[in-house]
């Protein structure tokens, strides 16, 4: 009995290394390239697959996502011989398991190898004042070089990128000062071009002052000439139509002799002040001929009135 339950025992620890060995579980996003008496039989994809004992085994095991590779600084020497240091960052893919595994021994240092011997060759053609600027056209030159190199590895380069350009001390001074004195010339450009401006706006506010100056007093002048005008214009309308009315009050019955007595009244009125406002006065010969005054004054009157109405 007891050699019956050690048999069983042997027997399940049997099956179970048993299943060890042939059962495989494939995880999401991975491949297993088996071999069967070390010649490649077949890739696994993801799920549960049952292997022949003894004979099939798990050579290699290959991750379908995307890798980041860490490219190690290295030193470039640029078309106008300056060294620097590069760094960079790698993203691939293993897009065929089996060339990934038979194709090359180590495709992540193979593929580190040609990304440094790549950017060093692309680095060479241009000058250090490029370096900077062409990051895009260097990146794109070394994922085209791994991407024509590595078809026959199984993996695909999808993109390259320079983390870190380190040139020589000397040349990092040598920007600065160079980037100091464009950054002082534009600073004097900018400061020349700003008192030009001013000057021309100070320049451009005088003138319209000037010429709104010389506009108002144009319209000054303009509108005392139209008072004055307009003044004289009533002053002569006023006369006119003064004389008109006296003629009129001339023609109109008992008019002489209100005109004769207005005259004389003053006539002697202003006689009066005359006597007033001087100690010596020369007196006319015929002074009490205040008649005769009268009829002169009116007689200058009639002819002036006559005039008016013989105009037409």
């Amino acid at each position: 009995m007891d050699g019956f339950l050690i048999g069983v025992l042997v027997l399940v620890v049997f099956v179970i290394v048993l299943l060890l060995k042939t059962a495989v579980v494939v995880d999401q996003q991975y491949e297993y390239v088996i071999e069967r008496l070390g010649k490649y039989r077949t890739t696994l994809e993801a799920g549960f697959h049952i292997l022949v004992p003894f004979f099939d085994r798990v050579a290699y095991k290959r991750s379908l996502k995307e890798e980041s590779i860490d490219i190690p600084a290295q030193t470039c020497i640029t078309a106008d011989n300056v060294s620097m240091e590069i760094d960079g960052c790698l993203y691939l893919q293993v897009v065929n398991s089996r060339l990934s595994a038979y194709g090359i021994d180590n495709y992540h240092f193979a593929v580190t190898q040609l990304a440094q011997t790549s950017l060093r060759s692309a680095i060479g053609k241009i000058t250090l004042d490029n370096t900077f600027e062409a990051r895009e056209d260097l990146n794109r030159q070394v994922v085209q070089a791994l991407d024509e190199a590595s078809q026959n590895w199984g993996v695909k380069v999808l993109r390259y990128e320079i983390k870190d350009i380190q040139p020589p001390r000397s040349v990092l001074d040598a920007m600065e000062k160079q980037m100091k004195a464009e950054r002082e010339k534009r600073a004097e450009i900018a400061k020349s071009e700003g008192e030009r401006q001013s000057t021309i706006n100070r320049a451009e506010g005088e003138r319209a002052e000037a010429i709104a100056r010389s506009e108002g007093e144009k319209m000054r002048r303009i509108n005392e000439a139209e008072g004055q005008a307009q003044e004289i214009l009533k002053v002569a309308e006023a006369t006119a139509e003064g004389i008109r009315r006296v003629a009129e009050a001339l023609g109109a019955p008992g008019g002489q002799e209100a005109a004769n007595l207005e005259v004389a009244k003053k006539y002697i009125d202003q006689f009066g002040k005359l006597a007033k406002e001087n100690n010596t006065m020369i007196l006319p010969a015929n002074l009490t001929d205040v008649a005769a005054m009268v009829a002169t004054a009116m007689t200058t009157m009639e002819q002036t009135r006559n005039k008016e109405q013989a105009r037409p």
